[in-house]
């Protein structure tokens, strides 16, 4: 019998796992349907020898020392900041909209005036979002928000969530900055750097305890009466563990399609936004992320797909009121005090990895008290 039972081997599973082996000497046996470790963030290297994140590009920020100090045990990291761009009217235009955007797309005179206006209501090195510009009162700053709003914002939310903007929650909408500066950073975090080995290695070591068993290639349904455990953390979607029994929760998957060039990098930057037109939503070159060099290089083509429950990868949770209310019933079927839900599926959440670290760390402290 083992204290526990990890339904998962990405980040909440792991890090629960080993800090449930390490600080309090519990036996765990941590399985995953996947064939690795890692989850979505795992990497692994194709038949040219390129490493690549095989579920879509992972870079890792926080601005929470404890974090970075407790993943730093298992890996060392290279120093990387992450810069997008967006292919707006045959330009390239970084992302999030910033000063040099919009010296880009508007005429110098009317940039000059916008950004003068901008520094006047925020302050020079601020954030604001387009919600609080396009309901500013200031002319130049609202038709720089509706700029934003149809040329990035709107074509791109449609196509992520199969959704216009309006029918999505607000938080969607604000987590799109519009930077008061100058910063071309796609993140602003005090920590960003990636794992130099990858973060399939990194996971490895996190789970190398003798207390630790992983078992892969395993599903759930396939052990719940074949394992004896005390106690159960499952990460996986939650209304796939009670069988669906109120209905299915929405959320979207990600199909890639993957181009290998004969030369050494083929964008300017890791990450190439496509708001309108196609129907895929970004390119990424892997080889930004990673730090490699060599004469080949490799981009995932991203297109954005409905989640069909057995057959494709759910990714993120579809923030809208009714889906909310719909995992709060959910959680409510679960009476069992031994049985315990974390993570972006579990917990219908959108969460980094930083803050899915965060949630494991503080469910074990919670849990042993």
């Amino acid at each position: 019998m083992v204290d526990w039972l990890i339904v998962g081997a990405g980040f909440v599973g792991a890090v629960a796992a080993e800090h449930l082996a390490r600080v309090h000497g519990q036996t765990v046996l941590v399985i995953d349907r996947r064939d690795h470790v890692a989850g979505n963030p795992h990497d692994a290297r194709n038949e040219d020898g390129i490493l690549h994140h095989r579920y879509g590009p992972h870079i890792f920020h926080t601005n929470a020392p404890r974090i970075a100090d407790y993943l730093s045990g298992f890996t060392e990291w290279r120093d990387y900041e992450h810069r997008a761009v967006a292919l707006i009217e045959n330009r390239l235009v970084p992302i999030p909209f910033n000063f040099t955007s919009l010296d880009i797309v508007f005429p110098a005179g009317k940039a000059a005036r916008i950004k003068q206006r901008m520094i006047e209501r925020y302050g020079f090195g601020a954030n604001t979002t387009i919600l609080a510009l396009r309901s500013e009162q200031d002319g130049l700053l609202r038709e720089c928000a509706d700029y934003v709003y149809e040329h990035v914002f709107l074509g791109y939310t449609s196509k992520q969530w199969g959704l216009r903007p309006d029918e999505i929650d607000a938080s969607v909408t604000n987590r799109v900055p519009v930077r008061v500066s100058y910063d071309d950073r796609y993140f602003q975090d005090s920590f960003q750097k990636m794992p130099r080995a990858g973060y399939t290695r990194m996971f490895e070591r996190m789970l190398a305890s003798r207390l630790i068993e992983v078992s892969l290639a395993t599903e759930w349904r396939d052990v719940r009466d074949r394992v004896r455990y005390k106690n159960v953390l499952f990460t996986g979607a939650i209304d796939e563990f009670f069988d669906y029994r109120l209905g299915v929760l929405p959320y979207r998957s990600l199909e890639f399609e993957v181009q290998v060039y004969d030369q050494p990098l083929h964008q300017p930057v890791a990450q190439v936004n496509y708001p309108n037109g196609e129907r895929f939503t970004r390119i990424t070159e892997m080889k930004h992320l990673t730090g490699e060099s060599g004469p080949r290089t490799m981009v995932a083509i991203e297109y954005p797909i409905p989640h069909r429950p057995g057959e494709t990868v759910p990714y993120y949770p579809i923030p809208r009121a009714d889906n909310e209310a719909l995992h709060r019933e959910y959680v409510l079927l679960n009476r069992a005090k031994t049985v315990h839900f974390a993570g972006r599926l579990a917990d219908y959440r959108y969460y980094n990895m930083d803050q899915a670290v965060g949630r494991a760390i503080s469910l074990v402290s919670k849990l042993r008290g």
